[in-house]
C-alpha cells in the first residue's frame, strides 16, 4: 500500500516591506512520504518570498513536469516557475524556456555549493533565471518550525525575512547567487 502524504495546515501572515505586500494566508500543504520538514518548510518560505493571490503549490514530488508553486498569468502562460533543491542543467532550460521568470531555492549546505560551481557559469546567459541560496543553519531551524497546524508570522525588509510562531522567530538571510533580469511587465 502505497504511502499517503500528511497534510499541513498554515494561517500565514505575511509582512514584506520590501513590496509592499501586507496580506494574511490560510495554507494547505501535502508533505509527500518522502519528503522533510526542511524541504516542506522551503516550500513555504517561497510562497512566502513571492506571495500573491495567483501563486499556488503545485503536486511537487508526486509529478516531475510541474514545479514545485507557480504562477499562472490570465492567458494561462507562466509567470514564475518555483523549483527546490538543486535540478539538472536541462530542467532548468526547459523551465526558463516555458516561463516568464524561473528561481530555484538551493538549501543543502556544501552540496549546493558544489552544484552552483558546477552548473552557474553555463546557466548565466538565462536571464530570467534566479538562483537563491537558503544558508543550511537557516533552512534546518525553518524545519523546528513544521507543525501540522501552524500560526506563522512573516517579516521582509531589506532583503531578510523573519519567520516565526509564537515561540520562536528564524532568521533568513538568503543569498543571491545569480539574480534574473529586470522584465518590464
Amino acid at each position: 500500500m502505497a504511502l499517503k502524504a500528511t497534510i499541513f495546515k498554515s494561517r500565514l501572515q505575511i509582512t514584506d516591506m520590501d513590496r509592499d505586500y501586507y496580506q494574511a494566508h490560510a495554507i494547505t500543504l501535502a508533505r509527500h512520504p518522502s519528503e522533510t520538514d526542511e524541504r516542506m518548510m522551503v516550500r513555504l518560505l517561497a510562497f512566502v518570498r513571492h506571495a500573491s493571490e495567483t501563486l499556488a503549490f503545485t503536486r511537487g514530488l508526486s509529478t516531475v513536469e510541474e514545479p514545485d508553486l507557480w504562477q499562472h498569468g490570465p492567458a494561462g502562460d507562466i509567470e514564475l516557475w518555483i523549483d527546490l533543491g538543486q535540478p539538472d542543467e536541462k530542467r532548468i532550460r526547459k523551465a526558463c524556456s516555458q516561463a516568464r521568470q524561473v528561481c530555484i531555492y538551493c538549501y543543502s549546505g556544501h552540496s549546493a555549493t558544489l552544484w552552483w560551481e558546477r552548473l552557474g557559469s553555463r546557466l548565466g546567459n538565462l536571464r530570467n533565471l534566479t538562483v537563491i541560496n537558503l544558508p543550511a543553519p537557516a533552512s534546518q531551524a525553518l524545519a523546528g518550525l513544521a507543525q501540522r497546524n501552524m500560526q506563522l508570522q512573516c517579516t521582509i525588509q531589506d532583503g531578510l525575512l523573519w519567520l516565526g510562531d509564537d515561540e520562536r522567530t528564524v532568521e533568513v538571510n538568503p543569498e543571491i547567487w545569480q539574480q534574473a533580469a529586470r522584465q518590464s511587465p
